[in-house]
């Protein structure tokens, strides 16, 4: 009897260790250009897939947002996600294919450059929910959000216009279009509303995931003479950062402005002066959770200062002083009131 007794007490133990080293398995993985998150709370039905641009998903920028957004709402709500990196845009339309095709119930584009390819698999797939940042798609069944990009860029020319010492700024943009336009021409107005003999030096380098364009196009400029660079180059200005961090380790003191993250917190604040914080993170975050709550619903949403969806890092007061941030408080407040209107083109 005894025996059979510890005999039991041992398969108990034994069972419950197996038990045990499942439960710890990682459920994560991360390889071939794709990647998925679960883990967190009680898992749900819903999933939700991401499709990168060529910056792809680390790209220290609206990728990662986005990305880090969708990991958010795994957390939250237990939804499986998933992202697919695409190597050119000859990908989109597969990629985005492979989640709709897979019934996932939203099936996410990040970039503007993806906009042809949710039209095609949108009007293809009219019971398929898909959503882009950056574009907006004219379909019932796409949700496009896009922000004021020339609002924050305004703000973060205040900061680069106050604080200039040789009165020559830089600004390195990626693919010259439309969207980037918009930073590099409210970057200008917030320059000269406060310093109107600034030069404003601009570069496109063409790609966003190009870092040596980046550096190069950062080099020449800092050779030129100017101090301040803003980039909205996306993992291109990763280049912008690493030329900076070179100079700077010598001596130099040249600053640069990053984009959509707080870019700080990724290459220090040894460089970085500020960063114009595109709130992507929370856009993709509330519509995945729309289609989690079963309110999503097509149609477009524009989010600018008025709305938190731009502006400075909040990390800014770390290299900005305090009269200048008092400026660019006062500004936002007369763009949000719509007593001044930033241009866009």
């Amino acid at each position: 009897m005894k025996k059979a007794y510890k005999l039991s007490l041992i398969m108990l133990l034994a069972f419950s260790l197996v038990l045990a080293a499942c439960g710890n398995k990682s459920n994560s993985t991360d390889n071939a250009g794709s990647g998925d998150a679960t883990g967190g709370a009680a898992k749900s039905d819903v999933k939700i897939g991401m499709v990168t641009d060529v910056g792809g998903v680390n790209d220290k920028s609206f990728n990662q947002s986005a990305w880090e957004a969708l990991e958010k709402v795994q957390k939250d709500s237990g939804a499986e996600v998933k992202y697919l990196q695409s190597k050119s845009d000859q990908d989109y339309i597969p990629n985005l294919n492979q989640f709709v095709k897979g019934d996932y119930n939203l099936t996410w584009g990040i970039g503007f450059s993806l906009a042809d390819g949710i039209a095609t698999v949108a009007k293809q797939n009219p019971n398929a929910k898909l959503a882009i940042i950056d574009s907006v798609v004219d379909a019932p069944n796409v949700k496009s959000v896009t922000f004021s990009e020339n609002e924050g860029s305004f703000l973060v020319g205040v900061v680069a216009g106050k604080m200039t010492k040789s009165n020559k700024i830089g600004f390195v943009g990626g693919v010259d279009s439309p969207l980037i336009k918009k930073f590099e021409v409210g970057f200008k107005a917030g320059i000269k509303a406060v310093n109107p003999d600034a030069e404003l030096l601009v570069n496109y380098t063409g790609a966003f995931d190009k870092p040596d364009l980046g550096k190069a196009a950062a080099a020449t400029m800092y050779n030129d003479g100017a101090d301040i660079i803003f980039h909205a180059a996306g993992g291109t200005g990763t280049g912008v950062f690493n030329e900076a961090a070179s100079r700077s380790n010598s001596g130099q003191q040249v600053w640069v402005i990053g984009v959509d993250k707080d870019q700080s917190l990724e290459f220090g604040d040894k460089v970085t002066l500020t960063s114009m914080v595109k709130r992507v993170d929370v856009a993709v975050e509330k519509v995945s959770k729309e289609v989690v709550d079963g309110t999503f619903a097509g149609g477009t949403e524009v989010l600018g200062l008025k709305e938190d969806g731009v502006g400075l890092a909040d990390t800014s007061s770390k290299n900005v002083p305090a009269d200048v941030i008092k400026l660019v408080d006062d500004y936002k407040a007369k763009i949000v009131s719509g007593e001044l209107k930033v241009p866009s083109e």
